[in-house]
């Protein structure tokens, strides 16, 4: 990823921010607070630049108030491709804003912060891939949507969290799948396939890996009336079988879902209150989507830092400078956009992560 500057005449500022004054720290810019001035600068901003807000669940609610879109990374960047604007701002990780990029090659696609990693992303490189490929030379590689540009260049088909077993399931049987990079959902592919020709890469997104079994038995047994709402990357997901396999918590009771599957599973469901195992933005949404509904985090400190480096500083830099701009090398890039295709190709991609 690289990083450009710009400032286009004419986007000068309202008079109350003028003197707003960004600076930067370790965890993102700071200096500016969400107030409803900043949300009216950043829409006529984003207006003049002819710019599509888009931010990902785990954004900060004031990030997700303020966006034009909210949902997934692969949402996002289907939503990205059928705008009609010039740019995207995409308030989400470095991967999200690339997967962006790959699908509206003809786009300027910005992310307010370029430094906003992805520890799961960044568990395996194209060259881990490269040479594991190497000791598999006939397996299918199958990747998470959340891994780099260069690695989805180097993989047969993606897939998301909502349709992995899907995906993983349309493969010929007798060969060899690659699985890559969350060992979690890798996890829950081969006990949902079957598959004993999986072999599954051994990363891991940090803040899921970090909401575990025993919190949850612990919460589900203070709960007991409580849905359980569980991404796969975490690391409770078995756990959560476990406890409906063993009548601790009843088996309709316990959902695997991805982040939107967790939105419209929200809007279904008969209980007075939900335990949500993912990252702790994820609330934000399930809140306004079912406001009936008492929503609790599992781990309340389930927190990805590299997401809330999205600050309103962030933000507002990015639109009065128009930075950090994503580019994708054109070779890098159309070698993705065929595995993403593949995916949507064998079925309904879901919402993404």
């Amino acid at each position: 990823m690289s990083i450009i500057s710009d400032r286009p005449a004419g986007l000068t500022s309202t008079p109350g921010l003028l003197d707003a004054q960004w600076y930067d720290t370790p965890a993102g810019y700071a200096g500016v607070e969400p107030t409803q001035e900043w949300a009216d600068e950043v829409r006529r901003l984003a207006r003049a630049r002819n710019a599509t807000l888009l931010a990902h669940n785990y954004e900060l609610p004031a990030i997700q108030d303020v966006a034009d879109h909210v949902g997934d990374s692969l949402a996002l960047s289907r939503i990205a491709a059928e705008v009609d604007s010039d740019e995207i701002v995409f308030c989400g990780v470095h991967f999200m804003a690339e997967t962006a990029k790959i699908l509206s090659p003809d786009k300027r696609v910005l992310i307010p912060d370029a430094r906003a990693g992805c520890s799961l992303a960044d568990s395996i490189t194209a060259d881990d891939l490269r040479e594991w490929k190497a000791e598999f030379p006939d397996a299918v590689v199958v990747s998470y949507v959340n891994t780099t540009a260069e690695v989805k260049g180097l993989t047969d088909i993606c897939c998301t969290s909502s349709n992995a077993v899907d995906v993983v399931a349309s493969i010929d049987p007798d060969r060899d799948v690659l699985f890559l990079p969350d060992q979690f959902l890798g996890a829950h592919v081969k006990r949902e396939t079957g598959r004993d020709n999986i072999h599954i890469w051994a990363g891991e997104c940090h803040v899921h890996a970090g909401i575990n079994g025993d919190e949850l038995t612990e919460q589900a047994a203070s709960h007991p009336d409580a849905d359980l709402f569980i991404h796969p990357e975490c690391g409770c997901a078995t756990s959560a079988l476990y406890l409906a396999g063993e009548g601790a918590v009843p088996d309709n009771r316990v959902k695997i879902l991805s982040t939107g599957g967790m939105i419209d599973a929200a809007r279904e469901t008969g209980a007075k209150q939900v335990l949500v195992a993912t990252e702790v933005g994820m609330l934000h949404q399930l809140r306004k989507a079912a406001p009936g509904i008492d929503f609790q985090a599992v781990n309340d400190r389930a927190s990805c830092p590299y997401m809330k480096m999205i600050t309103p500083a962030a933000l507002l830099r990015a639109l009065r400078e128009g930075r950090d701009e994503v580019f994708v090398a054109d070779d890098v890039a159309e070698r993705a956009r065929r595995s993403v295709e593949r995916m949507i190709a064998i079925g309904n991609p879901g919402s993404g992560e």
